[in-house]
């Protein structure tokens, strides 16, 4: 029974080995990492100058290492119209193929040895400054107005120049500053790799691919250089754990959908704020790395452990697979599309209510009534460990069609709880403005800030799609009267005026045009005794009446005198 104890804790042991080893892995020096690769920040500038006979004008500044063969090709057969000035130190030889419209431009004392088959004569030589690159851009702003692009190349192997525009929206001047020159959409380069000063490794637990993955990144300590490394991070779902020396600066360019961790402070540019320290790590072993890096993000396995050792106070790292191409994240237009925010931004989202307990969502496309009140609540995707306070600026409708319409449309907070709206905030709107336009379909836009303590940085804008339709208006219902005593006595006054009325008219018309036979009264009491009327005379209608005339009024005369008679009698 001892000896079956024996091998089952034996046997525990040794998965428990096992199962510590898969979680940790060995760097060794490789010529190729697959997720992280180094880029030299180099000096340059992007504008939006073109000439008056619309031509660019772009700088190249060639840089080769004393071991590269200084060997490059320029192809630039679609290229847009140019002035293209090429500067370099060293001795090189270039290959290119242009069209009618490209110009180049080299020093007279230039080393540089540039060979085509075809326009020969669109290659100039001239006398410009080559020791200081600000003084070269002051003499092509002298020559021609202005400056497009500065670029630096190191090691350049081949440039091509796309057909799309070179200028970039924004200021038509050059200031030279670190950038990368990856980010210039219409030229792809090619370069010699950069001699190998990277040693990473792949633990043999893979990582769900339902997780986010983890990639852990150590600046040894006994580096002389203290850097300001920037990370451009083109993969999705991820998590970073950087370690450094005290004084190293980690600057994440566009940090979407990423959670981090570093002993050292991290710059977000688009909030221009410095987070702290999230924790001391002393120790740089990859061991003690990658264990403290399981520790902090609660992780069973990471996805890839590098040891970066920089050459130069300012680096440029890219994680993300290589064979993928560097696409930054849309996301649909009910939501936030990829042209609200830059990527240096985090990505937002809104979310529309019925109700103000934040309860009835309302599909993108429900159709909401003009007279009603929505809801909107507005999140985002943290920042590594930080909680963010999102702040709405301005919220807009525009209408969508040939002749789109742009409303500001007033908003009032809503009170919410930072553990109840951890990294989003509340609104509510009315579209009563709404009610009078034609137009159903609008997009719904707010702009916000990202605040972080006391200090805030543009957070970009949010959109989303909104139905709108006019209110259902009801059938109007006959007006019903009620008669108190006051109308009913007010209707029988009229009444009786009217009556007056009517008999003053009457009596006014009788007067006016005489008595009518059928109106006579006096003719039937003319010999009435006690009658004042009886001795009235009568104004004979005619001096020669008719004998059948006379025959009836003799009739009539006698049958009213006899009545009294036989009365008395």
């Amino acid at each position: 029974m001892e000896g079956y104890t024996t091998w089952f804790v034996l046997l525990l042991c040794i998965t428990a080995a096992a199962s510590a080893s898969s979680q940790t892995c060995v760097p060794k020096e490789v010529n190729d990492n697959p997720w992280v690769y180094v880029r030299e920040m180099q000096i340059g500038c992007w504008t939006s100058f073109i000439t008056e006979d619309k031509a660019e004008v772009h700088i190249l500044n060639l840089n080769f290492a004393p071991t590269d063969v200084k060997m490059f090709t320029l192809e630039m057969t679609n290229a847009k119209p140019m002035n293209l000035i090429l500067t370099s130190q060293d001795t090189a030889y270039g290959l290119h193929n242009i069209n009618a419209d490209v110009n180049i431009y080299i020093n007279n004392a230039s080393t540089l040895g540039l060979h085509a088959n075809q326009h020969h004569s669109n290659v100039h030589r001239e006398d410009f400054p080559t020791q200081s690159k600000e003084e070269l851009v002051a003499w092509a702003r002298h020559k021609f107005g202005g400056v497009t692009s500065f670029t630096t190349i190191q090691n350049l192997k081949n440039l091509t120049v796309t057909a799309t525009k070179g200028t970039k929206p924004g200021s038509p001047l050059c200031v030279l500053k670190n950038e990368d020159t990856s980010e210039k959409n219409f030229i792809r380069i090619e370069t010699a790799p950069l001699a190998s000063s990277l040693k990473s490794c792949f633990p043999q637990l893979r990582t769900p691919a339902a997780e986010a993955e983890l990639h852990i990144i150590n600046i040894p300590e006994d580096v002389g250089i203290r850097s300001n490394v920037s990370l451009r991070i083109d993969a999705k779902k991820t998590k970073v754990f950087l370690r450094g020396p005290q004084g190293t600066t980690w600057t994440l360019l566009n940090p979407q959908h990423t959670q981090f961790g570093s002993n050292n402070q991290i710059l977000l540019p688009s909030m221009t704020h410095i987070i702290p320290p999230l924790f001391t790590l002393s120790s740089d072993g990859a061991e003690d790395v990658q264990g403290k890096a399981l520790e902090h993000f609660k992780a069973a396995t990471f996805t890839s452990y590098t040891e970066l050792r920089p050459e130069d106070s300012v680096v440029l790292l890219v994680l993300g697979k290589k064979d993928n191409a560097a696409v930054p994240e849309t996301v649909p237009e009910t939501v936030t599309p990829g042209s609200t925010n830059a990527p240096t931004q985090m990505p937002l989202m809104m979310q529309l209510y019925a109700s103000p307990d934040y309860r009835s969502p309302l599909d993108p496309n429900t159709k909401v009534q003009s007279d009603k009140r929505i809801y909107a609540e507005i999140s985002g995707h943290t920042f590594g460990g930080i909680v963010l306070t999102i702040k709405v600026i301005s919220c807009f409708v525009s209408s969508k069609g040939q002749c789109p319409v742009k409303k500001e449309l007033p908003f009032i907070p809503e009170t919410c709880s930072l553990s109840s709206c951890p990294n989003s905030t509340r609104l509510s709107f009315s579209l009563d403005q709404l009610q009078e336009l034609e137009s159903t379909t609008w997009d719904l836009e707010c702009s916000v800030k990202l605040c972080h303590s006391d200090k805030c940085g543009a957070g970009g804008r949010v959109k989303r799609n909104l139905e709108v339709t006019q209110p259902c208006l009801p059938p109007p219902t006959p007006p019903c009267f009620d008669f108190g005593l006051p109308g009913v006595l007010g209707i029988a006054f009229g009444g009786f005026l009217i009556g007056v009325l009517l008999i003053g008219a009457l009596w006014f018309i009788k007067i006016k045009t005489g008595y009518p036979t059928g109106l006579d009264i006096s003719s039937t009491a003319v010999n009435l005794p006690g009658c004042p009327c009886s001795g009235a005379k009568r104004q004979p209608v005619s001096n020669n009446p008719s004998p059948s005339e006379n025959s009836s009024a003799n009739a009539s005369i006698g049958s009213t005198q006899s009545t009294p008679t036989s009365s008395m009698a």
